[in-house]
């Protein structure tokens, strides 16, 4: 009987052994998954930041164009301004007494389907 229970206690005490181990196995898996977990949270942080500074330098490249495009389409309508304003002054006079003569200058005559009945 004592080495029954001389036998019992081995398979108890490696039981024990093997119940520590799985243990120690799942604590290292543990470790392992949020170790991978925190370097794959990282790469992604940095392959964000490359995508975001990417995105930026094309924004300010476009919005640069952009920017470029408003000055001139600003500067072309000045310079529109200013030659409908010439062309105001220059030519203001003549159309003046061009609306006087007409219509300050009457003639008088009958329309072309005006007929006089006799």
């Amino acid at each position: 009987m004592a080495s029954q229970s001389q036998g019992i206690q081995q398979l108890l005490h490696a039981e024990k052994r093997a119940a520590e181990k799985v243990a120690e196995a799942r604590k290292r898996k543990a470790r392992r998954l949020r170790q991978a977990k925190e370097e794959a949270q990282g790469e992604i942080e940095q392959y964000r930041q490359e995508r975001e500074k990417d995105f930026r330098h094309k924004q300010e490249a476009v919005m640069g164009s952009q920017g470029n495009l408003a000055t001139e389409v600003e500067q072309l309508t000045r310079q529109k301004i200013q030659a409908m304003q010439a062309n105001h002054h220059r030519n203001k006079e003549q159309v003046l007494r061009q609306l006087l003569t007409l219509v300050c200058d009457i003639k008088p005559e009958f329309h072309n389907n005006y007929r006089v009945q006799m």
